[in-house]
């Protein structure tokens, strides 16, 4: 018998007995060229999966299979492998043999609860009538991180804001359909007001890591990504393991309503850079890495020439901050699930313990911060702890940056002192209630908080004072709804929101969201059966998108149970 190529496994006489070809999908040469055009002198590093899979999605529109074949056998991957990565992400779209790839332009509609309130569904269905579905596909989409201009789609890679039908097909006609670079602070400028001193005199030696991290603690600082955990103390546990260490930034701002980090990104990208190296100087870190969510094409195109800027001021060694983007994945928001996708791999949560502090990107340390806790750090570290203590109400410290949209007349982010209420925060920066709407209900902490009536309007909104009352502050996504709207169709829209992220690793959450949506779709609630199920899903579920998932449920049953 004669032997057998090791690469293609067609017989190398061609007399053999038995397949001429290996089994399953036959390479392409044609498209392993195309690949290897697209990929470069990149290294073919497994995690550097998820990149590789962009070039080929931003270049053809989708990702056929013989490209995802072609993948595979460049980066000496199962091919199961690329598949199922490739299926995980909501921005990529694999096409199996056969199937008929899609048009060249996708609508993506926002619905989660600001854009719905602003009639994202009416401008959904206009879409969907008045476009070619052979030219344009229109799909429904979760939260862009733009609800303070609601409602917001995505045209390609362009966001239009307020959108209507015919600001739609005005920009199809004039083919606008990439992200617009905005008015930002770039390096230079940045630098000319004396940016980066405090990074390079901590480099120097004129403060220890010890010395800094008091201040940091003085300040009173806690992650703002939503769990609230005091800053400096991450510090503490991430130096305790033995090198190499590494820090990654949780960009990934995927909670509805929440766009703090987009605002500061677009504006003031080296604050958050100063701190991010500030942290890392502090732990030592051997690499930095950002992973930012796909949905925000400005930000990310921003960071890469602004990292690009740092390179070549010398202030990083080039290849010391690696810049991720990510695929559409709200589950990615979680910090171990983003490590996993950050190593190219489906974003699913770890079981834990151990913590990503001591085992986390390649199994090594991992110090993790979202954007707006590092904005804060460099500006600790600059100006003092008091620019974070000297400020609060009702017996809070700090600051906090709100994204408030909804029914009021001047949404925004919002940089307001914690502890301040929900109606202070309407009336004193948010110019009251939108004109002809009357307060009813709000939203905390994003779609996990779920909903308090306004007749709770008097809490101090901070880490720790609504946990008595069911809720959380989480990312301070602020949503506030009126006498025009039904909190139980709001509660719907949130549940459905968790039914299409869930991952679908632990059952409790996949197959409760979808039990909780059908039950919440029916015109009068089984109470009973969903107090059942929000008690399993709580209990059971492995990560907190499960586990919070039943706080809009249980918060409208006990708030608003007239509705329901």
């Amino acid at each position: 018998m004669a032997p057998l190529d090791d690469r293609t496994g067609v017989w190398k006489s061609g007399k053999g007995k038995g397949r001429r070809t290996p089994k399953g999908r036959q390479l392409d040469d044609q498209a392993l060229q195309e690949v290897r055009a697209l990929l470069g002198d990149r290294e073919r590093r497994s995690d550097l999966l998820i990149e590789f899979l962009h070039l080929i999605q931003d270049e053809y529109g989708h990702l056929s299979a013989a490209h995802l074949r072609a993948l595979a056998e460049e980066m000496r991957l199962a091919q199961a492998e690329v598949w199922e990565v490739a299926t995980f992400y909501a921005h990529f779209d694999p096409v199996k043999e056969g199937e008929t790839p899609p048009p060249d332009l996708t609508i993506r509609v926002c619905d989660s609860l600001s854009c719905e309130l602003a009639g994202a569904q009416q401008l959904l269905k206009a879409l969907e009538d008045g476009c070619d579905p052979e030219k344009v596909r229109v799909v429904r989409a979760p939260c862009m991180g733009r609800c303070d201009t609601a409602p917001v789609l995505e045209l390609g890679h362009n966001h239009i804001d307020h959108a209507t039908p015919e600001k739609v097909q005005e920009a199809i006609a004039k083919g606008d359909t990439h992200a617009h670079l905005t008015d930002y602070e770039t390096f230079d400028t940045y630098a000319a007001a004396g940016g980066y001193e405090t990074l390079k005199s901590l480099r120097g030696g004129a403060r220890s890591v010890d010395e800094v991290q008091d201040t940091i603690q003085a300040s009173g600082l806690r992650g703002l990504g939503g769990a609230g955990f005091p800053s400096g103390k991450k510090w503490s546990f991430v130096r305790a393991e033995p090198g190499p260490r590494y820090l990654a930034v949780n960009g990934d701002e995927g909670e509805p309503g929440t766009f703090k980090d987009r605002y500061y990104l677009e504006r003031t990208p080296h604050v958050f850079l100063e701190g991010m190296l500030i942290a890392a100087w502090a732990v030592e870190a051997e690499k930095a890495f950002i992973y930012m969510r796909d949905e925000y094409p400005v930000v990310l195109e921003i960071l890469r020439r602004e990292i690009a800027a740092l390179e070549a001021a010398g202030i990083v060694a080039p290849g010391y901050i690696d810049l991720r983007r990510g695929a559409g994945a709200y589950i990615c928001g979680e910090e171990s699930a983003m490590i996993e996708s950050i190593e190219g791999k489906k974003g699913l949560p770890r079981h834990r313990p151990p913590y990503v502090a001591q085992v986390g990107i390649f199994d090594r340390p991992t110090l993790v911060h979202n954007v707006e806790t590092l904005y804060w750090i460099a500006r600790i570290c600059r100006e003092g702890p008091e620019v974070q203590s000297s400020h609060g109400r009702n017996g809070r410290k700090g600051l906090r940056s709100f994204s408030v949209s909804g029914r009021v007349k001047e949404p925004g982010v919002k940089m307001a002192p914690a502890g301040i209420t929900i109606r202070e925060l309407i009336d004193e920066f948010c110019g009251g209630m939108a004109d002809g709407h009357e307060f009813k209900a709000y939203q905390p902490g994003g779609p996990s908080s779920g909903l308090l009536p306004a007749s709770m309007d008097d809490i101090p909104l901070d880490f720790d004072t609504l946990q008595p009352h069911g809720t959380f502050i989480g990312s301070h996504a602020v949503v506030v709804l009126s006498d025009k709207d039904s909190a139980k169709e709001a509660a719907l829209n949130m549940l459905r929101f968790f039914e299409d992220e869930s991952c679908g690793q632990c059952t409790p959450c996949r197959t409760g969201c979808e039990k909780a949506v059908k039950l919440m779709a029916q015109d009068r609630w089984d109470t009973g059966l969903l107090a059942d199920l929000c008690d399993t899903m709580a209990d059971a579920s492995i990560c907190g998108l499960g586990q919070a998932a039943p706080n809009p449920i249980r918060l409208t049953m006990k708030h608003f149970a007239d509705e329901i």
